[in-house]
């Protein structure tokens, strides 16, 4: 088999290194002293740290590669301007842990444990991002149909680890005598605007979410083709990713005004797609898209970076 430069890439030793100093160099052009983004720089970091996990626990891709986590980190510092949203890290560090454990459930129907702290995860995203609470029912789903570790007993841990961080949260407000804030925030995940409403005059999110999709749209096309190389257990996990991208691009077109979020959601399941794309493909065609979406993906970088 012929190793062409994105299958060098893909299986170099020093590719996760060079993407973790590529890294530190965008947030620090991003503003992370100036502007103190520490914080955000910390999630950031767990985040790619957890996608490292996610890949070797699960074995995401079959060769050695470290692309899944070299191509979150490229594909999340591209959307520079979520830099300074608090909400947007803690939703997507939230997310990643979420996945990270709701896989270790792979045909476990005794797994309420590890159950009650997936959902855990998606209760506190939940106090940054109440309407991410929409993607639960679809997750019950997906335990059944792809992980099979669905049950009455699963069921009630999700629910009573959705729900756990607002017995804390709740105390606070109660004891502060701010209880009306917390019951605003829940009351929230009804308000609606109108679908489709774009705000077109931003062309950096626009640019970035048209991006995306298309990074999304090839992963999936490529594993849906190949999807027979890898394990039942693995296939299960990509056809969960795919769904998850699938329902975040619906929920974004119909509900534009929370696209940052969202967007940060998509972005770690097209990341793992576009990972196995680029590790598992050595075409002369493949090699010349990877570099296209190399190339890409620096220059919107750059756009979302510097240009107003």
């Amino acid at each position: 088999m012929v190793k062409r430069l994105q299958n060098k890439i893909a299986g170099s030793r020093f590719a996760l290194p060079v993407t973790a100093v590529y890294s530190i160099m965008i947030w620090l052009a991003g503003g992370l002293i100036a502007n103190q983004l520490y914080l955000h720089f910390l999630l950031f970091g767990l985040s790619a740290y957890l996608m490292v996990e996610l890949n070797n626990s699960n074995s995401l891709i079959r060769i050695y590669s470290r692309m899944v986590s070299c191509s979150f980190m490229a594909l999340t510092l591209m959307s520079a301007f979520l830099f300074d949203s608090t909400d947007v890290w803690v939703v997507q560090f939230c997310i990643v842990a979420t996945y990270l454990i709701l896989f270790k459930c792979y045909q476990n129907k005794r797994s309420q444990g590890l159950v009650f702290y997936a959902f855990f995860f998606i209760g506190i995203a939940s106090i940054f991002f109440i309407q991410i609470l929409y993607f639960v029912p679809f997750l019950w789903i997906m335990m059944r149909a792809n992980l099979m570790s669905f049950s009455m007993r699963s069921l009630l841990a999700s629910l009573i680890g959705i729900t756990a961080p607002y017995w804390f949260l709740s105390g606070y407000f109660i004891f502060n005598g701010t209880a009306d804030l917390l019951l605003a925030h829940i009351e929230s995940i009804a308000q609606f605007a109108s679908p489709f409403q774009f705000d077109f005059s931003n062309y950096h999110i626009i640019a970035t979410f048209a991006y995306i999709t298309i990074i999304a749209a090839i992963g999936s096309f490529h594993f849906l083709r190949n999807s027979y190389k890898d394990k039942i257990r693995t296939r299960m996990i990509y056809e969960i990713l795919i769904t998850m991208t699938a329902i975040t691009f619906v929920f974004i077109i119909l509900q534009p005004q929370h696209i940052k979020p969202l967007l940060s959601i998509m972005t770690i399941s097209t990341s793992i797609l576009a990972a196995h794309y680029i590790a598992l493909t050595n075409t002369k065609l493949t090699n010349i898209t990877f570099c296209c979406l190399t190339a890409g993906t620096l220059a919107l970088t750059a756009y979302n970076l510097w240009i107003p």
